[in-house]
């Protein structure tokens, strides 16, 4: 598989019931994804979902994505229908190695300058903020480079701290980067699949 960033939402009412009972019925299967003493680790998720999916570390849920993913090895658009089915819901994936560095290499400043810290689970009203200085910083790149620009003026009104700071690090480091169309359709779809989501957002990447 080809390295992708994955973002996924979690339905743990769902995950209680749907993914504890897979789990118990195939336990066989997904021992063979998780390592060290897979049995234990087996009996740790199970009962980490039937109190909260939303308590599994990145670890564990890289096994059972693993897992589903070889279940449905030629049929990726089903195995994201049994995730679903299952309580996780991948909703949103930024493909190929090279847009995946770029969008980590934002994040990562982004953390920096914004003093926070954004784990592999995040609150959604902070991953909103995070889209939000990622469209800018994307938006300014563009002008730059003489493209048209197309962020929505209303967000510049509502958020100018973030856009003051999108600008002062565009000053002083710049892009970089020769992807900054794809940056800004991934921020911005990302934006529109987000905001009015309360819960939190995993993202999983998969080398």
């Amino acid at each position: 598989m080809a390295e992708e960033l994955y973002f996924i939402k979690t339905n743990p009412n769902i995950a209680k019931i749907n993914l504890y009972n897979k789990l118990c019925r195939e336990e066989e299967n997904i021992l063979n994804f998780l390592q060290p003493d897979a049995k234990v680790s087996l009996e740790i998720i199970k009962n980490k979902v039937k109190d909260s999916v939303e308590e599994l570390s990145k670890e564990e849920l890289s096994s059972i994505f693993t897992w589903f993913s070889n279940a449905y090895p030629t049929d990726s658009e089903e195995a994201k229908t049994q995730l679903f089915i299952h309580g996780l819901d991948l909703f949103y994936e930024i493909p190929k190695e090279e847009n995946v560095q770029s969008f980590q290499e934002i994040l990562s400043d982004y953390e920096k300058y914004s003093k926070q810290k954004l784990d592999f689970r995040v609150n959604s009203q902070n991953f909103n903020q995070f889209l939000i200085y990622g469209l800018f910083f994307t938006d300014i790149a563009l002008k730059e480079k003489g493209s048209c620009a197309v962020l929505s003026h209303y967000l510049k009104t509502e958020h100018p701290a973030l856009y003051a700071l999108a600008e002062e690090q565009f000053h002083a480091k710049g892009s970089g980067q020769s992807n900054d169309l794809a940056l800004q359709h991934y921020f911005g779809e990302l934006y529109d699949l987000t905001k009015y989501y309360k819960g939190s957002i995993i993202q999983l990447y998969t080398p």
